[in-house]
């Protein structure tokens, strides 16, 4: 995610890390350096200048705190403002007192509106709620058909009628049904155009009047810059906004909008959308994001992700045994590499390490996903006594499952050694395993 902005305030963030000193000289030389980085990143220009007069101020009143060295202190300062322009801190969904709570989706045209409607889905629902899809946006062609698909992936209800025309009627009845049924939260995807027009923000309206929802959150494209910040002030003047939803992180977005327009407009980025699958949608958190684009990666979200995961599919018990005696047998080892490919890609796991962010960079998309789908169709292809006896593995089976998994006798006897690396490690580890997972909580 924002690639380009993460990468040159990584530069800059490693030039005066654990510096003793910086001059008066040096600290404008630094705040040259981000004033440039932010505008190149399209953030708006009072934001920036704004900015860089509260970093300045607080270098100077922070120079006597000793607990860091001077670099340091100027990247925390740094990492502190771009949180306080985020937000500061997250904004949950705000759930009403009388069910059921309505979320009314915004937005143009291509901005993803039903996909996030689907994720938004997809992660309550993980939560435990009982939701209802409402498609509103009968116009544009099989968008009512898509959000239907999208509600069967998911076990989810959708209400929605292709032939219908009057949306405000669609919304009405899916509240009463929802209320009849004891639904948590409804979920209306509306309509969009290419551009804000006035009969778009009449529907909007008239749609917020007769089910008056909790939250209406405007689904915005953050490779728009600048225009992003536009269309969200056009949007609040006009309906009443309750936050942002902010789609295509994962893109080419260079970061100005997501900067801005906290600053700017005074809405809360609530989620963002950081890829295609399902499972990309979070929860913002401004803080953690400051955190990942200065290279301090985001541990925190890394072990949140990891408890979802133990808590959706649980731990076998027969390999939790295993693992505390520091034994590993070749099937835990695919599972562990399943285990990761759940998680996210390789790319985005690094940017949530401190100091993985480089290393994000240096692989190449898709690479690290593609070892670990070599790695599964070689275990795959061996028979349960191979995968429990590997030292049976001879030339000639090596032979038949790189055969049968498509791929070389080279890549079989490298997935070998790096599984003898990791029986060596759990071996080391022996009994620890059970006293680091309780450490870990989980």
């Amino acid at each position: 995610m924002l690639e380009q902005l993460t990468t040159r305030l990584q530069e800059w963030a490693a030039r005066v890390s654990g510096r003793g000193t910086l001059s008066a000289t040096e600290i404008e030389a630094a705040l040259a350096h981000i004033r440039v980085t932010l505008l190149e990143a399209d953030v708006h220009q009072t934001v920036v200048a704004e900015a860089l007069e509260r970093i300045r101020a607080r270098a100077v009143e922070t120079r006597l705190d000793q607990a860091l060295s001077a670099g340091d202190r100027m990247t925390t300062l740094v990492g502190q403002e771009l949180g306080r322009l985020m937000g500061e801190r997250q904004h949950p969904l705000r759930l009403s007192p009388k069910p059921p709570t309505v979320i009314m989706l915004v937005g143009l045209q291509g901005s993803g509106k039903t996909t996030t409607a689907g994720k938004l889905a997809r992660l309550l629902k993980q939560q435990g709620r009982r939701l209802l899809l409402v498609a509103a946006d009968p116009r544009r062609p099989a968008a009512v058909e898509q959000l239907q698909t999208i509600g069967r992936q998911l076990l989810v209800d959708v209400a929605g009628d292709p032939a219908a025309t009057d949306v405000v009627a669609i919304c009405r009845q899916a509240i009463e049904r929802a209320t009849a049924r004891a639904t948590e939260i409804v979920i209306i995807d509306t309509a969009g155009r290419l551009q804000i027009d006035e009969a778009l923000m009449a529907e909007a309206r008239a749609i917020k009047q007769a089910v008056a929802p909790q939250e209406i959150w405007l689904v915005v494209d953050a490779m728009m810059g600048q225009e992003a910040v536009a269309v969200t002030q056009a949007f609040a003047a006009s309906l009443g906004l309750t936050g942002v939803v902010m789609t295509k992180l994962d893109g080419d977005a260079r970061g100005g909008a997501l900067l801005s327009i906290r600053a700017v407009t005074g809405l809360p980025v609530t989620y963002i959308g950081t890829g295609e699958k399902a499972d990309a949608l979070e929860l913002f958190h401004p803080d953690r994001m400051a955190s990942r684009i200065l290279g301090r990666g985001d541990l925190q979200s890394l072990m949140e992700r990891v408890a979802a995961l133990d808590a959706g599919r649980g731990i076998d018990p027969a390999a939790a045994k295993s693992l505390q005696r520091g034994e590993i047998t070749l099937e835990d080892f695919r599972g562990q590499l399943a285990q990761m490919g759940k998680l996210g890609s390789m790319s985005e796991l690094l940017a949530m390490v401190p100091g993985g962010g480089k290393l994000a960079g240096a692989i190449p998309d898709g690479a690290a996903e593609r070892q670990v789908k070599r790695a599964s169709a070689i275990i795959d292809s061996m028979t349960p006594q191979e995968r429990h006896r590997p030292e049976v593995l001879n030339g000639g089976r090596r032979q038949r499952i790189a055969k049968g998994s498509g791929t070389t006798v080279q890549e079989i006897n490298q997935l070998m050694r790096q599984f003898q690396d990791a029986q060596r490690m759990m071996k080391q580890m022996g009994g620890r395993m059970g006293g680091l997972r309780r450490l870990m909580g989980r």
